[in-house]
This record gives structure tokens, sequence and C-alpha cells, in this order.
């Protein structure tokens, strides 16, 4: 609560320091012919910044270590007898604490010296907090005074505001490229753990995926096989299914809204598109396993065909479904920015409407629609869900759609499911699907920026 006391606090007084430096700039010149180096709001702004940005830099610091500090102090109380284990018990030990302070049994009698050391860290998680709602209003309220005196007309408030504004951008771009460097890396150094133990050969080209390590060595397949291509071979049936049935619908989708359609019509039939991609995945899959699935098999066994109770066609059938918004709402915005122009030039030598979108609009819209389709791809490729529920988690090397496969990130999901070990091969597996999957993703879109590159239309 307290610090929910101090973000408020601290919005009201940025809002009070606005109003502050805007009447002290105009004040500071009264009825005096002087001029301003920055417009008052800039003045606001300068005062505002001062008033919020430094105490919301220590509750920042103090969201970030709180945790931690307040678990050192504790521990350092603590008699040596729950101190000096290893590292599992030390982990143990503070599980045990954060979960007496939060009201979770154990499931076993807690030691005296634990509980006591539970209620010792809530003591000192309130006065952290209260303190820093003390020092954050302190800071904040100085802050707002100390910029106010500074108001004078020959101070550059635009100039610190607007570099105060560039230092923030560059931390945001900082935090998302370092954000993808860290996933990257981790990613990648797993990944060679796994290849250590895993021939990367016999990952990439082998038939048989059974991770399953045995519990002892004299089972059969105790070492696990991790030849991945039967989850690459399912990955793209699948995918294939989707892109067939959403592509072609998705696309004619868009040509009829952005050219046949008549703006009213278009005003209902967008929005109506566009709410498949708000369903939630896991809605997708009960009716992919409930409704699809039953329906595949009952028409293949009608035509005298053997139907797996959960198929590839099921699954991609009801992704290729979702995936129709993705390909039709951005193709119907890049087929509407195509010029007009180029629609009345064709029209002008003769041209008939349907000739005009198939050697003209789409043509020119071509990179658009392309970027719209490996938006579509790369969502499929990633989907999980509805392949868990329609086509499940067996390993076929097959191309036929009626059988049951399954895909690359069901196959993390599953490997990843509850308490792992992350020095078996078993789990370290996921990440060397993982970084396969990133190259493919990777690849892809560098292939489809070639593409447009190729083929973009420019005009004046």
């Amino acid at each position: 609560m307290q610090l929910t006391v101090l973000l408020i606090i601290l919005a009201l007084l940025t809002v009070i320091g606005y109003q502050m430096g805007r009447s002290r700039a105009v004040a500071s010149v009264g009825g005096r012919i002087v001029e301003l180096h920055s417009v008052p709001s800039y003045h606001g702004f300068y005062v505002a910044l001062w008033a919020g940005l430094p105490a919301l830099l220590l509750f920042a610091f103090w969201g970030a270590s709180e945790g931690w500090l307040v678990m050192q102090m504790v521990l350092s109380g603590l008699p040596d007898r729950l101190v000096n284990g290893d590292a599992q018990s030390l982990g143990l030990l503070r599980a045990d604490i954060l979960n007496l302070a939060h009201g979770v049994t154990t499931g076993r009698e807690p030691d005296p010296e634990v509980v006591a050391a539970a209620e010792r860290y809530l003591r000192l998680h309130a006065l952290g907090d209260w303190s820093l709602l003390v020092i954050g209003c302190c800071i904040a309220i100085g802050g707002l005074l100390y910029a106010r005196g500074r108001i004078d007309p020959d101070l550059r408030a635009r100039n610190r505001v607007e570099r105060t504004v560039n230092i923030a951008l560059v931390i945001c771009s900082l935090v998302a490229i370092l954000t993808t460097i860290g996933i990257v890396l981790s990613l990648l150094f797993e990944a060679i753990r796994f290849f250590a133990v895993v021939n990367p050969l016999e990952f990439l080209f082998g038939t048989h995926w059974s991770p399953q390590m045995a519990m002892r060595a004299d089972q059969v397949g105790s070492s696990g096989s991790f030849g991945a291509i039967p989850l690459f071979a399912g990955t793209l049936l699948i995918t294939g299914i989707a892109m067939a049935v959403a592509v072609p619908v998705g696309l004619m989708a868009a040509i009829f809204m952005s050219e046949y359609a008549s703006p009213g019509l278009r005003t209902w039939l967008k929005p109506i598109l566009e709410v498949l991609a708000g369903i939630p995945t896991v809605v997708y899959g009960f009716f992919a396993a409930l409704t699809m699935a039953p329906f595949v098999r009952d028409v293949g066994n009608s035509l005298g065909l053997s139907v797996s109770s959960e198929s590839a066609l099921a699954a991609g059938f009801v992704m290729g479904v979702m995936i129709i918004p993705f390909v039709s709402s951005l193709s119907d915005d890049v087929i509407n920015a195509v010029p007009q122009s180029l629609r009345d030039g064709s029209y002008g030598l003769g041209a008939t409407k349907s000739e005009t979108i198939r050697l003209v609009v789409l043509p020119a819209a071509l990179p658009g629609i392309v970027a719209a389709i490996m938006l579509a791809v790369s969502r499929a490729i990633g989907e999980t869900m509805i392949v868990t529920m329609a086509a499940g988690l067996t390993a076929n090397l097959t191309a036929n759609p009626l059988d049951a496969v399954t895909t690359v990130t069901t196959q993390i999901a599953t490997l990843l499911v509850g308490d792992q070990e992350f020095d078996s091969p078993k789990t370290l597996s996921a990440f060397g699907l993982g970084l396969v999957l990133f190259v493919v993703t990777l690849t892809l879109n560098m292939v489809a920026l070639r593409v447009v590159q190729k083929y973009r239309e420019k005009y004046d």
C-alpha cells in the first residue's frame, strides 16, 4: 500500500510542479518586455521532471533490490546451523521464510528460528516501504522547490527537457536491444551445453525423437533419442495446411473489402474478421479437439480412409482460421494504400476491374502482402495450444495430414513443464529446438526482406 501511495503522491507532485513551473515562468517576466528562452510549458516540464524523476529512480532501485536486501538482513540474524549449508539448503531456507511470511504452509513443522525470521522479514519489509514513502516524498518536494527556484527567463528549459527525454529514449532502446541479446545468448549457451552431449548431426538429421531418459541404465533407450526431423516435418506440415487455408481466404477477403465492398459493408466486415484474432488460442484448441478432429475422422472413415483421432489436418485447418485476420487485415491496409491514380490510369487504358486488381494493385501491394504472409507464417510456427490439443504429442515422420504429429514449439513446452533438471539432455534439448526455431524464423524474415526489396514499387 505504501508504494501505491508513493506513486500517487509522485503523480500529484509532478502535476503541481508542471503548473508551478509555468506560473513561475510567466511571473518571472511580469510586466517587463523580456523574451523567455523557452515557452512556459517547458519550464513546467522542467519542474515536473525534477519533482518526479529522482524519486521515481529511487522507487525503481528499491523495487529491484528490496527483496535481496531484506533477505540478507534476515539471514544475517539466523544461527550458523541454518545458514552454513550448501546452496540447495540455503535456497530451501529462503523459500520457507518467504512462504511463512506470506502465509503459505510448507507441509511440515517449521523451525522456531525460521518462524521468527519470517516475522522479522515482514517487519523489515514494512519498515523499508514506509522509509521509501517518506524519503521519496522528501526527494520529490525538494526537487520541486529546487527546480522552481531556478526558473528564470534565461533558463534553457527546452534544451534540458529535450536532453532528458532523449536520454530516456536511448535507455528504452538499449533495454530492448540488450533484452534481445540476452535472450539469444541464454538460448545459445544452453544449446551449446546440449550439443556437447548430443551430436548435432544426430539432432538435425536423426529420424527418431524420444527424449525420455530411463531411470535405470538397463532400460531400452536409456540414453534417449534426439533426432528432430519428425518435429521439423510436423511443424512444416501443420504450417503448410494453415497457410493453405489462411492465405487464399485472407487475401480474397482483403481484396473484396478494399475493392468491391461498399464503405458500409466494409465497416461491418473488417471488425467481424478481426474478432477472430482476439479469441484465445485455447478456445481454438477446444474447437479443434472437440469439433474439427471428430468431423475429420468421421469424414475420413466414411471415405474408407484411416484417420487418427488427433490429426495434422484438424489442427492445421483451425490454425489457418485463426490466422486469417493477420493476412486479411494487413493486406487490406496495404491494398488501400496503393495510390488511386494507378487504378485510374489502368481504367483509362481500358482495363477491367479484375485486370486492374490482378495486374496493377496486387503487384504494387506485393511487399506488404509478403510481410503479412510472413507474419502469419511466424504465428503458425509459434502456435502451441492448438497443436497440443488437436494434433497430439506423437513425433511421427509422415507427410500424411490424417496422422497425428507434433511440432517444435509443442515439444519445447512439454519438455519444460514441471520441475526439471537443467543438466539433463532431455531438458536441454528444448534449447536446441529453440535455437533451430530461432535460426529458421530469422532466415524466413531475411528472405521476406529480400523479396520486398526486389519487388518494391516506388511512386512519386
